[in-house]
């Protein structure tokens, strides 16, 4: 079983590839501002607070522009989502999406939601992984599964956000597997490793570069990656599919401005993006952390963003968390 996801981002792989040579055309314009915001749902150290930050420093070398990076957090994103959706749209401001906005947008029904904002680039599709605790007595998903059928509770699940990918992507484990184990939520990435190391709960989703100084620390443990093959700088972690549960999951990471952004923003925007995966320096930051580079420019970005949503809504009526 997977996440029809994959299948969109596979064919997205030869328009990203035409899509670097017509963004180069334009690189060489003037951004309209000399300072960006970027927000984030994500609080400091999750996901996209790391991707935004890391990435910023690059982009604005490409784009000569000052980013700024801010955390908007709570309503699973919907504080984010209004921000931008009632911010100007001269390209001063955007949005650091994940399949959290849309997921909450669908689950939440906010004052503001997805569809008040429109895509402006994708730059990653971002593997996820399964980890536990260092000394967790866990050490496959077998294992894991084993304690949760015994004693659920003794056995809590940790995810991100109420609306969050990784939330749908346990319950869908827990859907596969039998087991009937609590699944608690958190504002952010950084919170929920807290609640693994501080054994809160008891294993969690997450992305590698949320984790990179715990897995160098010995202070976690990654049990499966829900990916297709195994991911090449972690030769030695098998799958869940390797594992039994057939569960394969993958995470996109884009921008997102308010609606109505002139389409010389757009371009720049695709042109910068195009630049910085290619340096050098910032390739060797995202192959460290698995991150998949998939450009996808406006024009693109959008149908994909609304075929996702659907298949998100199917899913989420399926798995009865949303009313037909």
């Amino acid at each position: 079983m997977r996440f029809e996801l994959g299948r969109i981002a596979g064919a997205a792989i030869l328009s990203a590839g035409l899509s670097f040579g017509v963004a180069g055309a334009v690189s060489a314009q003037d951004y309209p501002h000399d300072t960006v915001t970027l927000v984030t749902h994500s609080s400091a150290g999750g996901g996209t607070d790391v991707f935004l930050r890391e990435m910023s420093g690059f982009l604005g070398k490409a784009m000569g522009v000052n980013f700024v990076v801010e955390n908007v957090t709570g309503g699973s994103g919907a504080n984010a989502m209004a921000k931008l959706a009632t911010s100007p749209a001269d390209g001063s401001i955007f949005y650091g999406t994940t399949p959290t906005y849309i997921n909450t947008s669908l689950l939440s029904n906010p004052e503001y939601d997805f569809t008040d904002m429109e895509g402006v680039v994708n730059v990653f599709l971002d593997p996820q992984i399964v980890f536990v605790k260092a000394d967790s007595p866990y050490q496959t998903l077998a294992d894991l599964i084993e304690a949760a059928k015994a004693d659920p509770t003794s056995v809590p699940f940790g995810v991100t956000t109420p609306g969050s990918l990784d939330r749908q992507v346990m319950e869908q484990f827990k859907e596969i597997t039998g087991v009937t184990s609590p699944v608690i939520t958190h504002d952010g990435g950084g919170e929920l490793l807290i609640s693994v190391l501080n054994g809160t709960v008891a294993v969690a989703i997450g992305e590698i570069q949320e984790l990179g100084p715990q897995i160098e620390a010995g202070e976690i443990r990654l049990l499966a990656s829900y990916t297709e093959e195994r991911l090449p700088n972690l030769p030695d972690l098998q799958t869940a599919r390797e594992q039994g549960v057939d569960l394969v999951v993958t995470k996109f990471r884009g921008i997102a401005g308010p609606k109505g952004l002139p389409q010389e923003v757009k371009d720049l925007w695709a042109a910068g993006i195009a630049k910085v995966l290619e340096d050098p320096d910032f390739k060797a930051w995202y192959m460290e952390q698995s991150l998949i580079p998939r450009l996808m420019p406006a024009a693109e970005y959008e149908p994909f963003l609304a075929a996702f949503a659907e298949e998100q809504k199917a899913f989420l009526i399926q798995y009865g968390i949303l009313q037909q």
